[in-house]
């Protein structure tokens, strides 16, 4: 008996499944266009080393999502963080596996500022 392993449920054993996606939509709830990640208006994300996340924005095609470790990206004076990052932008697509000790990352969109959230790598 593991009492480390028990009570890990549904959730552990999907997410060792592979890749996780998330959904990347655009809309505007009043004060411009900006990003939901599965429905969650500018969600705050909590990314695992190691680990491999597929962000789909092909709902979005005009808001190629980014990555930074300023708030914002480019537009909040920052520059693109592309470790470990692959950008499929035919397949609308941006997939980033997650850096040991890798900083706290935003998400961004690559043409319009204020769109995107946090990441935080615990």
């Amino acid at each position: 008996y593991c009492s480390v392993h028990s009570g890990m449920g549904a959730e552990t054993s999907m997410q060792d499944a592979g890749d996780t996606t998330f959904a990347v939509t655009v809309a505007n709830p009043g004060s411009g266009n900006k990003y939901y990640i599965d429905t969650v208006l500018q969600a705050t994300l909590n990314l695992n080393e190691g680990r491999t996340y597929i962000f789909n924005w092909s709902a979005a095609t005009g808001h190629p999502l980014r990555f930074s470790t300023t708030s914002d990206g480019t537009h909040g004076g920052g520059s693109e963080y592309t470790t470990g990052v692959v950008k499929d932008d035919s397949a609308y697509t941006t997939q980033i596996t997650v850096a040991a000790s890798a900083p706290t990352l935003y998400y961004y969109c690559q043409y319009h500022s204020g769109m995107g959230g946090q990441i935080n790598t615990p």
